[in-house]
């Protein structure tokens, strides 16, 4: 076992630094192009209008507390590639909630900047805990948030998009939109959603030359994060911690890089690497090593994610026994 373990571990490094120098080859310019965040004052979405600014864009930041969003402008602005003729405008707005709002203020940033290039959904949030501990306005709001928050503005801009015949979609998901755990019942089941949003709006939009890239980021030291430490159960805590945690900015240039490319998943770390080899089914192919990885790989990373399945379970009723004698001590 260890030794399969040892290869694949080897495999995976070998993949991912090929893979790296494709991406040099492959990376298109967004020099002039217009690139609109949603959830963009601050975390992932805040880093990703940097790498955009950087590559020479022009950034419309969306989200919905008007003073993070002032101070985002400003951290953006410093990083400009040209100072003077680059735009960086924000724009108060809950994408969540009223549709018809949503594509009118699309359409009117298009109109003030120029056709939308790239969309990137970055807004949404974690609520943990078990599922008969979460409210159901938790529920409603995480489903709106998380699903329609990405799903609305994507439905604003598409038609744009395919009318030019050019155009790209990043999702950003979660590792848990490719597997269940204990305390992301809720949160989870809107992250899958977010795979499924990606695999059937990849083949819609494909024919029109618009590249679909879902983010599968894991922990990532954002202030997100940091209040969703604050409601998780001591086995999501646990678990979570075998994963570590990235910093924002690891994540938002491999956002960058991929959804320049074209790949349809965009990961970090082995983790990442892993799951999307385990769960590849019927997603998209970005080129032909990464089907040869994931068939070759499948098998070994099944065995791989077993391991980790049977460890996490043994934290689960470690945690159950520890509260029942606490109970019982009470």
């Amino acid at each position: 076992m260890l030794e399969i373990f040892i290869f694949s571990i080897a495999l995976c490094i070998i993949v991912l630094i090929t893979k790296r120098i494709l991406l040099r080859s492959k990376l298109q310019s967004l020099k002039n192009k217009h690139v609109v965040i949603t959830g963009g004052s601050s975390g992932i979405g805040k880093c990703v209008a940097i790498e955009a600014a950087a590559s020479g864009a022009n950034v419309t930041l969306i989200a919905r507390d008007v003073k993070k969003l002032e101070s985002a402008v400003s951290e953006v602005k410093k990083h400009c590639l040209n100072h003077e003729d680059q735009k960086v405008q924000y724009i108060s707005l809950d994408v969540s909630e009223n549709y018809d709002e949503i594509e009118k203020v699309l359409h009117g940033a298009e109109d003030e900047i120029g056709p939308i290039s790239m969309l990137v959904n970055c807004a949404g949030m974690a609520i943990c805990g078990r599922l008969e501990d979460t409210s159901v306005n938790d529920i409603k709001y995480l489903l709106n948030l998380n699903f329609l928050g990405t799903l609305f503005p994507i439905k604003a801009v598409i038609s744009r998009m395919k009318g030019r015949g050019e155009g790209r979609i990043v999702i950003v998901a979660s590792q848990a939109a490719m597997l269940g755990i204990y305390g992301y019942t809720v949160y989870s089941s809107t992250k899958f959603a977010l795979r499924g949003l990606a695999e059937s709006l990849h083949m819609e939009v494909k024919p029109y030359n618009i590249s679909v890239t879902l983010s599968l980021p894991p922990d990532t030291d954002t202030p997100g994060f940091a209040n969703e430490e604050k409601s998780k159960p001591m086995e999501t805590r646990l678990i979570s911690q075998s994963a570590g945690i990235v910093s924002p900015e690891v994540v938002a240039k491999q956002i960058m890089k991929d959804a320049l490319t074209g790949n349809f998943y965009s990961t970090v770390g082995s983790e990442g690497f892993m799951l999307t080899t385990l769960c590849a089914g019927m997603a998209p192919v970005s080129s032909v090593l990464e089907l040869i990885t994931q068939v070759s790989l499948m098998g070994i990373m099944r065995l791989v994610s077993v391991h980790y399945l049977m460890s996490f379970h043994r934290i689960i009723r470690k945690c159950m026994k520890t509260r029942n004698q606490t109970k019982k001590s009470e």
